[in-house]
């Protein structure tokens, strides 16, 4: 009895004792998801920058260290202009003829930032003139496709780094103002951002600006947006207006033979 139980405990040792020896190599071929990808903060709701914000048109008080084509372009976008604040010249803004804010300028405009989330994607409703923008940051692991056409919004991937989202947009028209004080950029420009919810009122958004043709150097800049619980999208607004007359006086709608062309 005694040889049998011996035998028993040293069989049930040697294969605890394999066991113990196989778990690492499982661990190993079944490796756990990122702490950021399990316990990604919720960014989602309403943001815009704080009422009485100084610095709401653009992202640092210094301007930035633009090479002498883009400077040429940026002072004469501010001509006259001395609140270092104040938007560009109506005149020579894209926003004023209608086109898209684009990124990064949706985060200049004091409109409201609506942010959805979920597991493998990020949305973004900015509020502008024309109609609400969205932008989609991919979140899924994928990276930038090759030969994706140039937009205003661009292309942006994004990856959990523990409590803060970070993005990569590339691919923005050049078109496009950088903020609404009217730096220029080109088409070479790459936007990183950096999103943490620092309270369950403050987002904080870190930006990183690159682009080689019309910089200098790479610069930095920061917006810090408070939630906002009271707001509610007002679909198209100045540019419906703006155009609604030049249009129907163009219309067959409103010409006296539009009954008869219908017939």
């Amino acid at each position: 009895m005694q040889t049998s139980m011996q035998t028993r405990w040293i069989a049930f040792v040697l294969t605890t004792t394999a066991a113990l020896a196989f778990w690492p190599a499982a661990l190993a071929q079944n490796p756990a998801r990122s702490p950021g990808a399990k316990t990604a903060p919720d960014l989602s709701g309403m943001w815009m920058q704080p009422r009485g914000e100084k610095l709401s048109a653009r992202f640092r008080a210094e301007d930035a260290p633009l090479q002498p084509w883009a400077l040429e372009i940026y002072k004469a976008n501010r001509e006259g202009v001395t609140d270092i604040n104040r938007s560009g010249l109506n005149g020579l803004d894209p926003e004023f003829y209608c086109l898209p804010l684009g990124v990064p300028r949706v985060y200049t405009s004091t409109s409201p930032i609506e942010i959805v989330q979920t597991p493998e994607r990020v949305y973004m409703i900015f509020q502008s003139l024309q109609n609400p923008l969205s932008r989609f940051i991919y979140t899924d692991g994928r990276g930038h496709p090759e030969g994706y056409p140039i937009t205003f919004m661009g292309h942006s991937v994004g990856r959990w780094d523990r409590d803060t989202l970070v993005v990569d947009t590339i691919g923005m028209d050049e078109v496009t103002w950088l903020d609404h004080v009217g730096t220029p950029h080109s088409d070479a420009l790459r936007v990183g951002e950096r999103l943490r919810r620092v309270s369950h009122d403050t987002l904080e958004v870190e930006f990183r600006f690159e682009d080689s043709k019309a910089f200098t150097r790479p610069w930095t800049g920061k917006k810090v947006l408070e939630l906002n619980t009271e707001w509610e999208y007002i679909p198209g607004l100045i540019c419906e207006d703006r155009f609604k007359e030049d249009f129907s006086q163009k219309s067959l709608r409103d010409q006296k033979d539009w009954f008869e062309y219908n017939k």
